[in-house]
């Protein structure tokens, strides 16, 4: 049992913002995105990317559209500096892409990082420095002027090292680390004395990036604290204002979005939420939230199982079956409810209005998604889900009444598996169930014999293994069948159709029979390449259904004559 945790947490203070203004601000166009796949998401993996990894991540994140890229922490290691020199010296950054490293406030290691950008076109040197009580107690050991006289120094390095390679063109971010934990006053008291060394215009603007290095309130809390800081900061014109949520909550990407909203211009975060902990907030989400609502969000989606794939190469990591908008299922239905909507949007959703299909809020063809997998059949299913399988993958539209008929064959075969049933397992079903040859009565062939007004047919059938002929006259061929099967039979119902190129093109046809002297009903079908034959052979199959029900039918057929 957990523990009372009054006595041991302490909640967030809530900001007094009375008059905030997010709530009742849209989104209308994107943030700045800035990738930081290869530098925070790369430092939460269990085996760091190598760097021919590193470069295909890199390269797909080109190709998707980010312009900002945050692609190492070069003074950490040989490795990622080594990473940064490639980038420039093999002229692998596109131009319209701006490389970014990380360096903590420390002067060795804010030179290492400005010698690893030398030669390149742009970039921004990010640095930090964590701001939160309990850091500049416990990690750091200093008060309020020691933490700001570790920005300001940093601050005045940083400046100093560009004006010294100018061959580039520099741009400056600073982080108060932990900002979500600092106090509102303090953080906007540091973060104005950086930027009164750096002097950004609205020219040539600074980034102040705001943490919520650790997630430790609701989303809204954040979006006080966002507003709060823009509305009061210095040079407000000149600043691009930033955030870089982690998901300590599971709440970073509503975070980013309500950030977003209180005047944030910019977006950290990695692909499908990696970094440390429980990760970084989710830019694909996000991206693809903005698609939903009819803003282009300036990144490039439309292969993500591409995407997907290459990630899951680069970080060695699994992407969740369930994540959104990318997860193998989030396209799929198993609820029988569910997949009748979806069937029944589907039928109703025109190419060129709003799209309004049940259950999906994005068309999976937009991701580069095929429909295959929208309706999967397990023992939740019902028959909407079944017939939309057949139908997609086969063809084949039964009956309404049909399908509920069928589909308590297939619930059957799931009950006895207890797995997950394919379209081409459904199919093998419906084969088994009414196609068949293998079965009390089996149709060898027919003549037929046609006139204005009656039509005469011969049946060369085979009944338990003995073969016979039959002769029948009728106002159609079905009804002459009928008459040489000489059953107490009535046909209710009777469709035709083609099969799908994919299924051999053949015709289908579905026979409804009632018994005269009982309230059954059973279906049969039939295929060939004939409709003739075809609607014989479903009346065939509805035969051997209901004679599996009645027996007695067996008896009746093999006294004709």
């Amino acid at each position: 049992m957990l523990k009372q945790p009054n006595t041991k947490y302490r909640p967030t203070a809530p900001i007094q913002l009375a008059d905030r203004r997010w709530p009742s601000q849209v989104i209308s166009q994107p943030p700045i995105w800035m990738s930081t796949d290869l530098r925070d998401g790369n430092q939460a993996l269990f085996e760091p990317m190598s760097a021919a990894r590193k470069l295909e991540m890199f390269e797909m994140l080109c190709r998707i559209g980010f312009k900002e890229i945050e692609v190492a922490f070069p003074s950490a290691s040989q490795t990622d500096f080594d990473f940064v020199r490639k980038l420039i010296e093999e002229n692998r950054v596109p131009q319209d892409v701006t490389l970014e490293v990380l360096t903590q406030a420390r002067e060795h290691l804010i030179r290492r990082s400005f010698e690893s950008l030398k030669g390149a076109r742009r970039a921004i040197m990010h640095v930090y420095n964590a701001t939160a009580p309990n850091f500049r107690r416990t990690v750091f050991n200093v008060d309020r002027a020691g933490c700001i006289r570790i920005a300001t120094d940093a601050a005045k390095l940083v400046r100093e090292c560009a004006e010294a390679q100018p061959d580039t063109e520099w741009v400056f971010q600073y982080s108060p680390e932990t900002f979500s934990s600092t106090e509102l006053e303090f953080a906007l008291e540091i973060s104005n004395r950086v930027m009164e060394v750096w002097e950004p215009t609205p020219e040539r603007p600074a980034i102040l990036n705001l943490p919520a290095t650790v997630e430790c309130a609701t989303p809204n809390v954040f979006a006080d604290q966002v507003e709060w800081m823009c509305r009061n900061l210095q040079r407000r014109d000149a600043i691009i204002v930033s955030v870089h949520p982690h998901n300590d909550r599971g709440t970073a990407v509503a975070a980013a979005e309500l950030a977003v909203m209180a005047g944030a211009d910019r977006v950290e975060g990695c692909l499908f939420g990696n970094g440390e902990r429980t990760g970084n907030v989710d830019l694909v989400t996000l991206a693809l939230n903005l698609y939903t609502q009819g803003v282009d969000p300036g990144l490039d989606f439309s292969r993500i199982n591409e995407v997907a794939r290459t990630a899951e190469t680069c970080t060695q990591l699994p992407i969740h079956p369930r994540h959104p908008y990318v997860g193998d299922l989030v396209f799929t239905a198993f609820s029988g409810s569910h997949q009748d909507a979806i069937k029944k949007g589907f039928a109703a959703q025109d190419p060129k209005a709003i799209w309004e299909v049940p259950y999906l809020p994005v068309d999976p063809q937009d991701l580069g998604r095929t429909y295959d997998s929208i309706i999967r059949v397990n023992s939740q299913s019902g028959k909407g889900g079944i017939s939309y399988l057949l139908e997609s993958a086969y063809g084949l539209v039964m009956p309404r009444r049909m399908q509920v008929e069928f589909s308590n064959e297939v619930q059957q075969v799931m009950d006895d598996t207890g797995r997950e049933q394919s379209a081409q397992d459904i199919w093998a079903i419906f084969e088994r169930s009414y196609l068949t040859a293998d079965l009390p009565v089996t149709l060898l062939g027919h003549r037929l014999e046609e006139s204005r007004d009656r039509h005469a047919i011969e049946l060369d059938v085979m009944i338990n293994g003995s073969p016979q002929r039959l002769r029948g006259e009728g106002n159609g061929p079905l009804d002459a069948a009928l008459r040489a099967l000489g059953l107490p039979l009535s046909i209710h119902s009777f469709e035709e159709r083609s099969l799908s190129a994919g299924a051999g093109a053949q015709a289908v046809a579905f026979v409804e029979l009632v018994h005269v002297d009982a309230p059954v009903s059973v279906f049969g079908a039939g295929c060939s390449p004939s409709i003739v034959e075809a609607s014989l052979r479903a009346l065939v199959s509805a035969c051997n259904r209901l004679a599996a029900r009645q027996p007695a039918i067996l008896t009746r057929l093999a006294s004709v004559q």
